[in-house]
């Protein structure tokens, strides 16, 4: 004889663990911290939290703060091959990126970012590096030696209320790097596939 078993949830009907509850628990708290919800609000959110069964308990309790950033730095090489990193990714404060012989693109244009500066530490070696950042970002170059191969700067200093500053230091090395805004190119695919 075989026990019933319950129907598999969906995600929201999935039952929370403790380590869960205090990643929501810590976040509630960073929140007021931050002066995003008052002290009265936490106290409720916080007492929803500590009883939460599921994540369908847990999920609305931060459904409108921000998401928070990755603190791990990014180390991004490209090698002999090259390397792209784009598409939807979490962007951490700290990225470095090394052209290697390849060379190494980052494009930012799908990412969310909520954080208000952002540091990219280059080593442009061989092959070089191309940054590509979304329109209103702005770009900080001054920290960034040219090497070699030098430095080409496309972006605007018009920076948009909620944008990162994007700071670049390192050395642009023998391949040179590139920061910019998207060409023709990558506007028509963002146009056709919007990023958010």
């Amino acid at each position: 004889m075989t026990a019933d078993l319950p129907d598999q949830p969906a995600r929201g009907g999935l039952r929370a663990s403790n380590a869960e509850r205090d990643a929501v628990v810590e976040r509630l708290r960073e929140a007021a911290a931050e002066g995003r919800i008052e002290l009265d609000e936490l106290e409720a959110r916080l007492d929803v939290a500590l009883t939460a069964r599921t994540h369908a308990d847990l999920e609305p309790l931060t459904a409108d703060l921000p998401p928070v950033a990755p603190s791990t730095p990014l180390v991004v090489k490209g090698g002999v091959h090259g390397v792209t990193r784009g598409g939807r990714w979490e962007v951490p404060a700290l990225i470095t990126v090394h052209g290697g012989m390849g060379g190494a693109k980052l494009d930012f244009t799908r990412t969310r970012c909520p954080l208000p500066e952002i540091e990219i530490v280059v080593q442009g070696d061989l092959g070089g590096v191309v940054l590509v950042v979304p329109d209103g970002w702005a770009v900080d170059t001054t920290g960034l030696e040219p090497g070699l191969g030098g430095l080409t700067d496309k972006t605007t200093p018009d920076r948009l209320a909620g944008t990162p500053l994007v700071r670049l230091t390192g050395n642009a090395g023998v391949g040179g790097s590139v920061v910019r805004h998207p060409n023709r190119w990558e506007r028509r695919k963002l146009e056709k596939n919007p990023p958010h």
